[in-house]
Parts: structure tokens; C-alpha cells; sequence
């Protein structure tokens, strides 16, 4: 189930916000310019299906997301426990960092925490399939799918580039593990 949490970025073990609620989710998360949404896709997608029968699976949705967001190309991916670069890929999205394009993610299967720093404010959106969320750039945050992550999402990119993180060097993440 989705769930936003909301913290003072002093007070980790304090939420101020908690809530089950996607409207509210996506009404409280729309305060710092973040887009969220529930999708009822009827896309059944194969936990094993590889990366591009989940592209094409997902592309007439794909190509509306991508006409409203302007952007060029799309990926998928897959994290599991037995991924052979799981540990690299965990601390690698799990430090702070911004990104200079909008970083849109729609979750296939499986869940994780894209985290949110914005004006003395921690932002934690546990998203779950069927969730897109829309981080704006240049906005602080990390993610974290936990020791064990097991999820498949798709990525859409308006630089062609891809996946490009600028690191802040704050070690904010240490104090707030995701809920």
C-alpha cells in the first residue's frame, strides 16, 4: 500500500504527516511540486518478463506519459535481492542527490521509497505497483527499496543520457531509513 510520511528533516522519529490516503498523498506531495498518481493499469506484467516485453507491455501508457512529460527515451528497471550489483546499485540511489530533469518512475511490481529534503522537510513516498511518481529537478532526495529491494519500474528520461545523479555530499539518508 502507498504511504506518505512526512518528518521535521531535526526530528526523524517524529512524523508529522502520515497518511494510506493516494488523493492526500498526492495532495500533500503536489506542495513541494512532486506529481503522484495511482494508475489501475490493466497491464499484468511477468515477474520474469524481460525489459522490453515490460516496455511493450506498458507502451501505449508510455507514450502518453512521455507526450506529457516531453521526454525522449525509457528504460525498465529490475532489482532483486540476487542482482549481482545490488549493494553497488543500493548505495548508488541511496545517497542524497538531484538530478537536472524530472525524475519520473511507474512501478511495475514491487515497492520502494523515493525521499524527498525540501524546506527543512523530509518527504517519504513508499510507492507500490501501480504508483507513477514525478520528482522535479534539481528537488534533494534518494531512494530506498531496503536490504532486500525487489522491484521493476519504468523509467522515463528527457535526457538521453539516462540516469545522471549529482550527489549533495549530505549524509541526511543516515538519519532517516525509509518507512
Amino acid at each position: 500500500m502507498s504511504r506518505l510520511t512526512i518528518y521535521a528533516d531535526d526530528a526523524p522519529g517524529t512524523p508529522d504527516t502520515r497518511t494510506e490516503d493516494p488523493q492526500q498523498i498526492a495532495a500533500e506531495l503536489s506542495r513541494i511540486g512532486v506529481r503522484f498518481e495511482r494508475w489501475d493499469s490493466p497491464v499484468d506484467a511477468d515477474a520474469n518478463a524481460a525489459p522490453d516485453a515490460v516496455l511493450a507491455a506498458y507502451r501505449p501508457y508510455l507514450d502518453a506519459l512521455m507526450g506529457t512529460a516531453k521526454a525522449g527515451s525509457a528504460d525498465v528497471i529490475t532489482l532483486t535481492p540476487d542482482h549481482p550489483q545490488v549493494d553497488a546499485l543500493r548505495q548508488k540511489f541511496l545517497s542524497e542527490h538531484i538530478h537536472t530533469e524530472d525524475e519520473i518512475r511507474f512501478f511495475v511490481q514491487g515497492a520502494g521509497n523515493f525521499i524527498m529534503h525540501v524546506d527543512g522537510q523530509v518527504w517519504d513516498a513508499h510507492c507500490t505497483a501501480g504508483d507513477l511518481i514525478s520528482v522535479p529537478a534539481n528537488t534533494p532526495h534518494w531512494f530506498d527499496a531496503g536490504p532486500q529491494p525487489r522491484f521493476t519500474a519504468l523509467r522515463v528520461f528527457t535526457d538521453q543520457s539516462g540516469w545522471v545523479p549529482h550527489y549533495t555530499g549530505q549524509p541526511i539518508h543516515e538519519r532517516f531509513p525509509a518507512s
